[in-house]
């Protein structure tokens, strides 16, 4: 047995990554639970449960515990980080001291309810770090140094803005659209244009195939095509179409301006100077959405500053939560 383990676990919309000190990244799977509706009992987490999404019989319920970056059933995401926990360090450590990332800027109320799940799941003692924080110190951004640093965390609920010296936030802005919220655009889109009903994991299969944020078709190239299943919405019998990335990137235009206007937003209230370390450096961008194909491109274009993606950007928060945990010192001052 073991007392006391440092765990870090990066709590996403879409997926949930467990780091354990001195082992690194031991876990990451979607954050998704199936349930019974009757009894309540929880019937899988993770991977299991993804694979129920969209196919369950009435009473079995596969749901995503977080909504918008945020804890919307309380109870499910207490049990389903003690299952990761357990997972994740095998079920032989008592009282473990966990880190967790938040939302920047998450209100009193919000915290407390990540503090309590984690408090519920087995944890002697509960740091936050705020997200873009987390994101920064993984992407080896030397935020401690007095200069500004921009970094856009594009996760599955929310898209986390901002701009960091001195080991801190100077201005930060959480937009609540992210990933899912593209998926959500996809299906619209399909639904309107071409009468047909596709689920969640078709919708994101599709956004990662032809989604492109920004089509640039200078040299002529053809435009990628993919076949699309799904029911028709008038006849409700199986339908398959064939559709382009032209109407994918049409289809996603509404949540892109949205972040777009975050990122304006949070420029407009860096100070000058910081703003010219911004020019000089460029934006970094990480998290799983920001894999949508030509997403830099798109925000290079419209603020004139380069834009860059980081290495597995996926993986970015979470190891900036394990760097925070292992030299627990030196990052002190952004650890609630």
């Amino acid at each position: 047995m073991f007392f006391g383990k440092k765990v870090g676990i990066d709590l996403g919309t879409a997926n949930t990554l467990v780091y354990v000190e001195k082992q690194g990244i031991v876990l990451n799977e979607p954050t998704v639970v199936a349930y019974s509706l009757e009894s309540k009992q929880i019937l899988a987490v993770g991977d299991d449960a993804k694979e129920m999404l969209g196919r369950t019989p009435g009473s079995i319920v596969a749901a995503r515990p977080m909504k918008e970056g945020v804890i919307a059933d309380y109870h499910t995401t207490s049990s389903m980080i003690t299952y990761f926990l357990k997972k994740a360090l095998r079920g032989l450590v008592l009282w473990p001291d966990i880190m967790i990332s938040i939302p920047g800027g998450s209100s009193q109320v919000e915290k407390r309810a990540v503090v309590a799940a984690c408090k519920q799941a087995g944890a002697s003692n509960v740091y936050l770090i705020e997200e873009p924080l987390a994101a920064a110190i993984g992407a080896k951004i030397p935020i401690s140094q007095p200069s500004g640093h921009m970094i856009i965390n594009l996760g599955g609920g929310t898209t986390e803005i901002a701009v960091i010296s001195l080991g801190q936030l100077v201005s930060y802005k959480t937009v609540r659209v992210a990933g899912t919220k593209f998926d959500e655009a996809i299906l619209h889109q399909l639904r309107k244009k071409h009468n047909l009903m596709i689920g969640e994991r078709t919708a994101e299969q599709v956004k990662i195939q032809i989604g492109n944020a920004f089509i640039e078709n200078k040299d002529g190239k053809p435009l990628k095509t993919m076949e699309v299943k799904g029911r028709d919405f008038q006849t409700g019998l199986p339908k398959v179409i064939q559709i382009s990335e032209a109407d994918m990137t049409e289809a996603i235009q509404k949540p892109l301006k949205l972040i777009l206007e975050g990122v304006k937003d949070v420029l407009a209230l860096t100070p000058p100077e910081l703003a010219a370390d911004i020019v000089d450096k460029g934006v970094v961008l990480s998290g799983g959405t920001s894999l949508l194909t030509n997403l830099d491109r798109y925000i290079s274009y419209h603020i004139n500053v380069a834009s860059f993606v980081v290495e597995e950007p996926l993986f970015c928060v979470i190891r900036g939560i394990g760097m925070a945990i292992e030299n627990f010192d030196s990052f002190k001052e952004a650890i609630k």
